[in-house]
């Protein structure tokens, strides 16, 4: 398995979950202050930052005892279809494209009704940790069935939030030019084909192109996406056309 791969994949989770959290983070600078912000963020990443540091090694050094992958690719799939099924929701009409500057215009206003440096420290915390901890999932996860992984895992989710963190900082303002939607359809597509791919292995399935039959998975993904797309799209359309007056 490439690290590269999971690095790249950890990185664009890692991009889509620290813009919201960025947002976040910026609503309550704007009414509360930086160190507000920052005082929260930082509680915020000492705690996922033991989260990783706790059960990554602990994972890695039980990989040889046990088959994670029975555990690990079930999990993923499920968690790339969760991630999938909001995507395929999205580009269907049936869930709301997710609008960064109107997630910042609401934080913003709730934030100004209650103006207790507490609940901007709270806002700060749980945004930065909610919104990590599936980056910290997907980083363990990926320890518990690739050795070595854990380094190039954590390295795509640190590279991710500087460069976001220090661009949504420069800029003081919601980074909404971020493809969100797009990046949250690839991380969707990414976790699901890495969990077949390892359920199959711990199942025992000698994959036909070995390492290469996980890019004939995600091509696969992709086509019965784009088809399940089609189709929700078609039948959506279809009343609304039955109904219109001949």
């Amino acid at each position: 398995m490439n690290v590269w791969l999971l690095a790249g994949t950890t990185f664009l989770a890692s991009t889509v979950e620290c813009v919201e959290a960025a947002t976040i983070v910026l609503a309550v600078s704007v009414t509360q202050g930086w160190r507000t912000a920052l005082a929260g963020s930082a509680w915020a990443l000492v705690v996922l930052g033991a989260i990783v540091g706790v059960f990554g090694p602990l994972l890695v050094n039980a990989q040889a005892v046990h088959r994670l992958e029975l555990v690990v690719g079930p999990f993923l799939v499920l968690f790339g279809m969760t991630w999938l099924r909001k995507a395929v929701w999205r580009y269907t009409g049936r869930k709301a494209l997710h609008d960064e500057q109107a997630a910042f215009d609401k934080e913003v206003a709730k934030l100004r009704s209650q103006q207790e440096r507490r609940v901007g420290f709270a806002t700060a915390f749980q945004g930065v940790f909610v919104e990590g901890l599936e980056v910290a999932v997907i980083v363990v996860t990926f320890a518990a069935t690739v050795p070595h992984a854990l380094a190039y895992s954590i390295g795509g989710a640190l590279v991710a939030a500087l460069a976001v963190f220090g661009i949504a900082a420069a800029l003081h303002a919601p980074l909404t030019r971020v493809p969100e939607n797009a990046l949250k359809s690839i991380v969707g597509v990414m976790l699901f084909s890495l969990g077949v791919y390892w359920t199959g292995e711990g199942l025992g399935i000698a994959w036909w192109a070995g390492d290469a039959t996980l890019f004939e998975l995600i091509a696969c993904v992709i086509v019965f996406a784009s088809l399940l797309i089609f189709v929700l799209k078609k039948a959506s359309a279809t009343p609304a056309a039955q109904g219109e007056p001949q």
